[in-house]
This record gives structure tokens, C-alpha cells and sequence, in this order.
């Protein structure tokens, strides 16, 4: 059991919903296709139980807060709070709403509302019906941007789309090919933004490259500078150009390839293959197949022109660049993007410029 204090101005109903969100987090990376929701229970002034989603087929967040509770009796006098609309349909796991009925807790306290159509309101009947007290929109904003993945999923029919890339002071990406003597990365950045990077993968469900990327670098797209679950890997390859030597389709992680070519003699054992016509808008196409997918999230590290596609088509929510304190003077031009800067950063010599599409 954990005593709770909380400053003077602080609506006590934000200060929970808030511990709702902080422990939410820890689902981050680990439970998609589901939100990563947040679950408080809380007995005369006490939090005496918590719980936040486990890894996707896993109980959800109020399941887990509940099972939490040691002195189950008290949760007739309990008040729980929620970042997201409990369930009211079965999928890997029964309904949450049925489990706080069956636990006879009085008062729910909920963030957001569910827009997922299974859902959408039934959560909130389904309690109230049982005689709960619900209140929502607690701190409704806040978990907005908490759980902005899963909603853009739902809303945009779309995945959340996260831009990355790190450019030279005078604005490349990449030098002239006639500098490079193999196929690895030429480093713009140092190593504190390189495991930041490493980081952000395991916070998405997805990682997407064109063919430039991985025939120039031959990157990995895993996260082995940090501990965490590996993204889904895809490839933009309109005419299979990469073969098996690379590392993108080694079979090791789950591996999407997004291609032109019909003939499927051509295609690696293990990797699954999308047909899309690049003659028209790739990034619309892409987005329909993953959302079909079910795949909530993309981290989209390059090259310049398929993260310009995207840029182009107005398909992404975030970017982040790094700028490195080197010069190229000629290669391969950086993307062209405009956004509200939310913050820049310093690792090091390393500038760290996170905008938003306004």
C-alpha cells in the first residue's frame, strides 16, 4: 500500500489519472496492437493497487491493478481510475468492464473515451448500468497525447508516423557515393544520439527504409544498442534489388517488403510481401496495408526521398533530426520539411530537433 500526498491546487482526480499515465509508459513498445493503458485503484487516499497493459495477448491494465490488490474486500470501497474506456468486448482477453462489475468497485474515473468501434461508449454503459459511478474526461488532453498512437490508429485509419533522419550542418544526409568504400552507414552523429535512436525503435511497433538505405548501409533495423522488443522491419524494394547478403531480410525479425514485382519466384522464404504501384502515391498505399496490418506505429529512418514522400503526402505526425557538427559540401540533400518545433536538444555536439505537424 502506498501513501499518497499531493501539492495544493492539484485536483486529487488529475493527481491519479496522472500515476495512471506515468505507469503507463511502461507498456511502451510491448503492446500493440492494444493501447498501453494505465490503471490506478485507490482506497482512502491510498493507492492500493496498479496495473498498465502487458505484452500484447496479455491481461489488460485493470485487470492487472486488480489482481494487484492483496485485501480484495476493500475494493467495494475503492475508486478506480483509468487512462482509456474499459472493454466491454472479448478479444485475446474477456472484457474489463465485466471484471470491475464482478469486483463491485463503486467509482470509475476515466481519461479518454474509446473511439475503437468494439468499444466507443459500451465500456461506460456496461458500468453504469451495474450501478458504477462513472466520471470522464479527467485530464482528457493529456491522455490524448499519451495514448496518440493507438488514437491515430483508430481516428486516421493510419498508423502513428514518427520521421527521423540526421544531417551534416550544411544540410546532407549522405556524402557522394565516390566517398564511400562499403556498405555501412557513414556516421553523422555521435554515440549518445545513435542509442537514443536504438531507444526509440523499441517504442515503435514498426521501422520502415527505402532501397538507397539498405544498399548503401546495410543496416540492421534492430535495437541492439538497447533492451527492448525489436520493431517490425519494412522495406520500400520496387524491383527487388536487395537479395538475401543483406541484413534486412536475414529472417531474424519479422520483415515487410513493399514491391512491384509480380513474380513471386522471386521472393525470400520468411519475408512477407505487399504489391503496391509506385507509379502512384506509395506512402497512401503503405499506410493502408500496415493499418490493415494492425500495425499502430512507424519509425521511418530513410533515405531522403521516402521520407519525403511521406512529407509530401502529409503523412507523418512527428520528426526528429539530428544535426552533426560535420560538413559533406556535396551528396545527398537532407528532407525538406516544415512543422512546430516542440524542443531542441544537445547530446553533446549532437543538436536534437523534434517538431510536430501542426
Amino acid at each position: 500500500m502506498y501513501l499518497i500526498s499531493y501539492f495544493c491546487g492539484v485536483k486529487i482526480h488529475e493527481f491519479y489519472i496522472l500515476r495512471c499515465i506515468q505507469i503507463a509508459k511502461n507498456g511502451l513498445g510491448t503492446t500493440a496492437p492494444n493501447p498501453m493503458v494505465g490503471a490506478v485503484i485507490v482506497y482512502n487516499n491510498s493507492i492500493i493497487g496498479e496495473g498498465f497493459t502487458s505484452t500484447y495477448g496479455g491481461s489488460h491494465a485493470e485487470v492487472n491493478a486488480i489482481n494487484s490488490v492483496k485485501d480484495k474486500s476493500l475494493l467495494k470501497k475503492s475508486t478506480l481510475y483509468v487512462t482509456l474506456e474499459p472493454c466491454a468486448h472479448f478479444g485475446k482477453t474477456p472484457p474489463c468492464a465485466d471484471l470491475i462489475v464482478q469486483s463491485e468497485i463503486p467509482i470509475v474515473i476515466i481519461g479518454l473515451l474509446d473511439p475503437y468501434d468494439e468499444v466507443a461508449g459500451k465500456g461506460i454503459e456496461k458500468l453504469k448500468n451495474a450501478g458504477c459511478t462513472v466520471i470522464t474526461g479527467v485530464l482528457e488532453e493529456e491522455c490524448r497525447e499519451h495514448h496518440k498512437r493507438f488514437l491515430t490508429f483508430q481516428e486516421k485509419k493510419r498508423p502513428y508516423i514518427v520521421l527521423k533522419w540526421a544531417e551534416t550542418e550544411d544540410g546532407f544526409i549522405a556524402p557522394d557515393k565516390k566517398y564511400r568504400k562499403n556498405t555501412e552507414p557513414f556516421w553523422i552523429t555521435n554515440d549518445y544520439s545513435k542509442q537514443l535512436v536504438h531507444k526509440w525503435r523499441t517504442e515503435e511497433q514498426s521501422i520502415l527504409v527505402g532501397t538507397t538505405t539498405v544498399l548503401e548501409d546495410n543496416p540492421q533495423l534492430n535495437a541492439r544498442l538497447w533492451n527492448g522488443k525489436n520493431p517490425i522491419r519494412i522495406v520500400l524494394d520496387k524491383s527487388l534489388k536487395i537479395d538475401s547478403s543483406f541484413h534486412v531480410l536475414d529472417g531474424s525479425i519479422r520483415t515487410m517488403v513493399f514491391t512491384a514485382e509480380k513474380d513471386t519466384k522471386a521472393y525470400i522464404t520468411g519475408v512477407e510481401y505487399h504489391q503496391i504501384d509506385f507509379s502512384k502515391n506509395v506512402a497512401s498505399q503503405v499506410c493502408e496495408k500496415l493499418y490493415q496490418e494492425k500495425i499502430l506505429s512507424v519509425f521511418i529512418e530513410g533515405g531522403t526521398k521516402t521520407i519525403q514522400s511521406f512529407i509530401d503526402e502529409n503523412l507523418w505526425d512527428e520528426a526528429r533530426i539530428f544535426t552533426g557538427p560535420k560538413r559533406f559540401h556535396s551528396g545527398t540533400r537532407a528532407p525538406q520539411i516544415k512543422g512546430r518545433v516542440n524542443s531542441k536538444i544537445s547530446l553533446e555536439k549532437d543538436q536534437l530537433t523534434l517538431l510536430f505537424n501542426a
